[in-house]
C-alpha cells in the first residue's frame, strides 16, 4: 500500500525514521524496481538547518522543498550523481529526507547503498524532481508483514560546512543492513 500524503506531512525527524523498512518503488516500461530503506537523512529548512538545500531561502534548484508534502525532491550534485529526497512537513516548510541507500527487493541491478548509486540502480534523474510520490512511476509503499526493526542514529555525511548543524543526529540506518552507505567506525560489513 502507497503511503498516505499525511505519512510525510509531519516531523521531517520522525518521517526519516519512519522510511526505513518501507519499499521505494520505481516503475520504468511496466516494470517495478523496489527496494527496501536502508538509510535516510533528515534536513529540515524550516528550523534553519544550513545543511538544507532551502536554508538560504527559494531557489530554481529547491524551489520542490517549499511545496507540498510528499513530492520528490532531485537533484544533480558533482556533475555525476542524482539524489532522491522526500518534501515533508506543511507546505513552505521546506524540509525534505534524502533517501541514501536501499536493499534490492525487485528487479534491480547494481549497486545501491548510495544516494547516487540508487538513483542510478532505480533510473531516477532530474525528470522526477517534483514528481507526486503518490503517482505510478516514483512512490513509496509499506511492505506485507514490515516488522520493527533496530535503528541507529548519527551525523549526516559531507555536511561539515553547517557548522554545529553537521552534528545533528539526523541521519538514520538499520544497522544489520550490507547496504548502508557509510557504517560507523569499528563497524565493518558483514560477509
Amino acid at each position: 500500500m502507497k503511503l498516505s500524503r499525511s505519512f510525510y506531512e509531519r516531523d521531517t525527524v520522525e518521517v526519516a525514521r519512519d522510511l526505513l523498512g518501507m519499499h521505494l518503488v520505481r516503475v520504468v516500461q511496466g516494470r517495478r524496481r523496489v527496494g527496501r530503506i536502508v538509510e535516510t537523512e533528515a534536513y529540515l529548512g524550516a528550523v534553519g538547518d544550513r545543511a538544507a538545500h532551502s536554508f538560504r531561502g527559494k531557489t530554481p534548484r529547491c524551489a520542490v522543498m517549499f511545496g507540498p508534502p510528499g513530492h520528490a525532491y532531485v537533484y544533480f550534485i558533482y556533475g555525476m550523481h542524482h539524489c532522491l529526497n522526500v518534501v515533508t512537513e506543511p507546505e513552505g516548510r521546506a524540509c525534505a529526507v534524502l533517501i541514501r541507500a536501499i536493499e534490492p527487493v525487485e528487479n534491480i541491478d547494481g549497486k545501491t547503498c548510495g544516494p547516487g548509486l540508487l538513483c542510478r540502480a532505480l533510473d531516477i534523474d532530474r525528470s522526477l524532481n517534483g514528481a507526486d510520490l503518490l503517482g505510478g512511476a516514483l512512490f513509496l509503499e509499506r511492505p506485507r508483514g514490515r516488522r520493527e526493526a533496530a535503528v541507529e542514529a548519527g551525523p549526516r555525511v559531507g555536511v561539515d560546512y553547517a557548522g554545529a548543524w553537521a552534528l545533528k543526529p539526523w541521519r538514520f540506518f538499520l544497522p544489520d543492513s550490507d547496504c548502508v552507505s557509510r557504517r560507523p567506525a569499528g563497524r565493518p560489513v558483514r560477509k
